[in-house]
Parts: structure tokens; sequence; C-alpha cells
């Protein structure tokens, strides 16, 4: 962000976050300002919040509660760490926590990427919809649960619970897995499982920083829902 200038600067320890959030509401793809830059977040919560349009928005510090919630199209960098349920409902867009994520990162997310520098605490990815996550850390107890679509690839390691009622999310993991919850199982990792899990690690900026053959993949057992292959396309 220093290196470009920002089009729209807001300082939350001058101006009310409301006012934050309408302007960002207001803007759109056509707007001439399309980079903003928040300073002094100071933990707030709902910072960037709900914006549908596609900015690139920089914010300087920690954030609380559902940062970057119900997303869309936006591209929302924080330079911090972030609360609970940073990127929850997003639908597209970009969400990138250079800092340690707090519970629930990306719940019930629909689309897009959440990328998280460092760890993400318990239960990350809950009931994802479709959201890509990578986690450059580790991941706390019950990631992914009731995960229905979308992939969660962790470099570091997963706590206890993995997956618990997984339904047809996608999940990888570099390092070790305390344990698997209800009926998620490890799946044999062929080419088409490597291809994919190496366009996501693209997308999130690692290509090449880390080889695909160290990851496990793991997945549904499908013994807790009502499965049928030729329905796999509404799951």
């Amino acid at each position: 962000m220093n290196a470009i200038s920002p089009d729209v600067t807001f300082d939350l320890a001058a101006t009310p976050l409301r006012e934050l959030n309408a302007a960002l509401h207001q803007a759109t793809g056509e707007s001439n300002a399309r980079r903003w830059r928040v300073l002094n977040p100071g933990g707030r919560h709902a910072v960037a919040a709900g914006v549908a349009a596609p900015l690139t928005i920089e914010i300087e510090g920690h954030v609380g509660y559902y940062c970057a919630g119900m997303n869309a199209e936006a591209s929302v960098i924080i330079h911090g760490n972030a609360g609970v349920g940073v990127a929850e409902n997003m639908m597209s867009g970009f969400v990138h926590v250079r800092g340690d994520a707090s519970q629930s990162a990306g719940a019930t997310a629909h689309g897009g990427l959440l990328v998280i520098d460092g760890n993400a605490s318990a239960r990350c990815g809950i009931s994802m919809k479709g959201v890509d996550i990578v986690v450059k850390g580790s991941v706390g107890h019950m990631s992914a649960f009731m995960g229905q679509a979308g992939s969660l690839v962790v470099l570091g390691d997963a706590g206890e619970a993995l997956g618990d009622s997984l339904y047809e999310a996608k999940l990888f993991v570099r390092g070790t897995v305390k344990s698997l919850g209800a009926d998620c199982i490890e799946k044999e990792m062929r080419d088409a499982h490597k291809a994919l899990l190496a366009e996501k690690l693209k997308a999130a900026g690692l290509e090449g920083a880390v080889d695909v053959g160290e990851f496990r993949r793991y997945g549904s057992a499908r013994r807790l829902y009502n499965f049928h292959v030729d329905n796999v396309d509404a799951y």
C-alpha cells in the first residue's frame, strides 16, 4: 500500500466506524476511489463488513469481530490479527489476515479466498459453503465442522475433531492432525487432488513454496447424510 497512494484514508481514531462502513457501502465499481486505507482500527468490530464492490481495503492494525464479514468482490488486507468470524459469510473476493485469526474464521462463507498468515483458532471454516481457506500456520479444534463445500488448506497442524460431520468440503493438512471428527476420514491423494491443491496454493501466493506431496487429504465418509454421487453438485 505504501508504494501506491490510497484514494481514501480513514483514521478510526478520529472518525466513527459507522462513517467508514457507510462510505464503503456507497462505493461502486465505477468509483474513482478504489484503494482505501484504514488507520487505527483499535480492535473495533465489523470493520469493512458488508462491502459489495471491487475495492482494495488495507487495514493497518488489529481488528475485532466479523471484519470483512459478508464480503463480496473486495480485497481486504488486515495488517494485524483478526477477532472472531473474520470473513464470516463471505460471498466472493479476497481477505488476507497478516497475523493470527480467532475462532470461526471464514464461517459459513460461500466463496472467495481467505488467507491467514499465522494460526487460526477453533472452528476455522465452520459450515463453509464454497470458500477456499489457506492457513499458513495451524488450526484449532473442530475446524471445518459441517463443512459443505470449498477447501481448507493447512500448512501447519490441525486440532481435535477435524472435519466433524463433514459434507463435501475438501481438507488438506501438511502437519499432524490431533484427531478426526465424526465421519471424517483420510482419503487417497490422487493426481487430481494434487492439482487442485496446487491451484489453491498458487492463489494464496504460495506457488513453489511447499510440496503438495507433503499434504494429506481428508474428506467425508458419507455415512451421516443421504449422499448420491449424481447429486454431488448440489452439496
